[in-house]
């Protein structure tokens, strides 16, 4: 019995001491353990500071990429819509090239008719209509003026003349004609204006 005995204070002396080690060994007074514990936290902070710069930085390339895209769009509209008017437009170069021909035309048939040119005459007027016609197909029409209000976006005053019979800032007289293609003036109209 006095064997069990002494191997029964053995064993808890062993237990004991187990304890002590395990005391001894636990991370609360391990200055090494500690180390870590302080690195692991130094590295979880460092870890939120880049997530932090990482996310600052998707937002910036996020917004950077709204704005290219919404100049991408403006980029798109821009280009249909001068391609529309172009398409609009497209005979605005040769009606342009084609206006003194006509002017030239108009002061041919405003030469006196005679017997002698009355053939010459006839055949001006036939190809006159005839650009006239062009023209109009391509969408140009010719601005009225003579007993209209004067519209500095449709008329060139180039005369002011005082007549108390007529309303004031009313065209007297056209000296040149005017042009439009659809709703774009080509050649504004030379007018007379009265005062």
């Amino acid at each position: 019995m006095e064997e069990n005995n002494k191997n029964n204070a053995n064993e808890e002396k062993t237990v004991e001491n187990e304890e002590e080690i395990e005391v001894i060994d636990s991370a609360e007074n391990d200055p090494a353990e500690k180390e870590t514990k302080e690195d692991a936290q130094e590295n979880t902070s460092g870890f939120e500071k880049e997530m932090e710069t990482l996310k600052a930085e998707k937002e910036e390339v996020y917004n950077r990429l709204l704005r290219l895209q919404a100049e991408f769009d403006n980029f798109k509209k821009r280009s249909q819509k001068e391609k529309e008017a172009d398409r609009k437009y497209k005979s605005q170069e040769l009606i342009n090239e084609l206006l003194p021909a006509i002017d030239n035309f108009e002061r041919a048939l405003q030469v006196e008719t005679t017997e002698e040119n009355a053939s010459l005459v006839e055949g001006i007027t036939m190809v006159y209509r005839q650009l006239q016609d062009a023209l109009k197909s391509q969408g140009v029409e010719v601005i009225e003026t003579e007993g209209k209000t004067f519209d500095p976006t449709l008329h060139h005053a180039v005369m002011q003349v005082e007549d108390e019979s007529i309303d004031p800032n009313t065209v007297v007289e056209e000296l040149q004609k005017g042009y439009m293609l659809k709703d774009k003036v080509i050649r504004p109209a030379m007018v007379k204006v009265n005062k």
